[in-house]
């Protein structure tokens, strides 16, 4: 009997000695900051998935006043959650086209709401590929409004105003670059 119980003891020492050691670790690819461990998911460091929205506009040195409207409108977290979210991001030169003063104006902070509204109206709550969207479709939007689709010589064209120019699948939806700023319809 005491042979049985030092053979039943050593693997359970054992594994309990790889359990206890194991529990310090993290792995190299996933970890969050000390300083920002309550920061939101968008500070979360993962090098080994499938980006999110929010990590391929940062990787895009063509989305940075996108990242810059997104930060100062408090919504980067949010894109960062595990959604499904359809973001259609302008790039640098889509913003360029606004009349002069019109982001400046938008990126102060009691301009906060406005910014908000226009960069909800770029996103929707669903994974919509390209091939998804048709002519005259409507397309529900984060901020309640609606978005109306057209498809004209095989490219696709929002509200008559932007055209998407290329789609990146993410780990938590879609996003579709496109080359003008989307702007809410006026409310009545």
């Amino acid at each position: 009997m005491k042979k049985i119980i030092q053979l039943l003891a050593m693997p359970i020492a054992i594994f309990l000695f790889v359990s206890c050691n194991n529990k310090k670790q993290t792995t190299a690819n996933t970890s969050v900051t000390e300083a920002n461990s309550d920061a939101g998911q968008a500070n979360v460091k993962d090098d080994a998935s499938m980006k999110d929205i929010v990590k391929i506009a940062v990787g895009s040195p063509d989305h940075t006043t996108l990242v810059a409207a997104l930060k100062q409108a408090e919504l980067v977290d949010v894109l960062a959650n595990p959604g499904p979210f359809t973001v259609f991001a302008p790039t640098n030169a889509a913003f360029d086209k606004l009349p002069k003063g019109t982001l400046d104006d938008l990126m102060k902070p009691e301009k906060k709401a406005d910014l908000q509204n226009i960069l909800q109206y770029h996103v929707t709550t669903s994974a919509l590929k390209a091939n998804y969207f048709k002519d005259g479709q409507t397309i529900g939007m984060v901020n309640g409004d609606n978005l109306t689709i057209s498809v004209k010589d095989g490219k696709i064209i929002l509200n008559n105003s932007a055209t998407i120019v290329g789609s990146v699948e993410a780990s938590n939806g879609m996003v579709h670059i496109i080359d003008g700023v989307l702007l809410p319809p006026a409310k009545k």
